[in-house]
């Protein structure tokens, strides 16, 4: 194998590919805020998120304690853009006037997205995006410590996932709770582009040959029970049915 040279450089952001996410909140009048954002991953059924403390999405979530991620395919990113440069803040945080972004009440119109009750939580689902997972805040640490003048401008926002839902096109041949990663094309954002999968697995995972429901083991408590948590026996259950 041939070793390219590296040289070094200072990327001002380090978006290396994470799924795009729409964040749907509850505002203090009733109404929904949709976000686009990028900064998200998954570790068993919690979802850590960084977002920016100025954000509409943001105060929601942290005085509400709830959200709804809505994970748009890989044919959605007209969506996106319509509400790329929106915001639910009135008056327009100084950082996102100087990116050029308007205050926006109405996202659903501005998105032409459709909203849809959630089970659990208070904010909508979007019904166009195939996977729709509804939230609950867990706990938010400062970023960057280290730089106090610039501690907490962003923060790490863990919340739990309550409960899933998947379009039936996602959903796993012969299994009740498994998504077909061969059907599930994300909407990738890497350094501020959008991007998509390959139509086929680059090769064969070790990893794969793991029965999923042994990482249950990870995530459902045997002293705790919180809503959501009996999703697998009902879905079990009603597939026999």
């Amino acid at each position: 194998m041939t070793m390219d040279a590296h040289s070094v450089i200072s990327p001002a952001i380090l978006y290396w590919g994470t799924p795009v996410v729409l964040i749907t909140s509850r505002n203090e009048d009733g109404t929904d805020n949709i976000a686009p954002m990028s900064s998200a991953w998954w570790l068993g059924h919690s979802c850590m998120l960084g977002l920016d403390t100025t954000s509409k999405t943001t105060q929601n979530i942290l005085r509400t304690r709830e959200c709804v991620l809505n994970l748009p395919n890989d044919t959605m990113s007209a969506c996106i853009n319509a509400l790329a440069g929106a915001t639910g803040s009135n008056p327009v945080s100084p950082s996102k006037r100087r990116r050029n972004y308007k205050f926006v009440k109405d996202k659903w119109t501005k998105s032409k997205l459709s909203p849809e009750p959630s089970s659990i939580v208070q904010p909508s689902r979007i019904v166009e995006c195939p996977v729709q997972m509804e939230c609950q805040l867990l706990q938010v640490t400062n970023l960057r410590p280290d730089l106090p003048d610039r501690c907490g401008l962003i923060v790490a926002v863990e919340v739990r996932v309550l409960r899933t839902h998947v379009s039936n096109t996602l959903r796993m041949d012969g299994h009740e709770n498994r998504i077909d990663p061969d059907r599930w094309k994300p909407l990738i954002m890497s350094f501020q582009q959008f991007y998509g999968l390959k139509d086929d697995k680059i090769g064969p995972s070790v990893l794969g040959h793991i029965p999923e429901e042994e990482y249950r083991k990870l995530t459902k408590s045997d002293v705790t029970r919180v809503p959501g948590d009996d999703d697998d026996v009902l879905a079990v259950t009603k597939c026999r049915a």
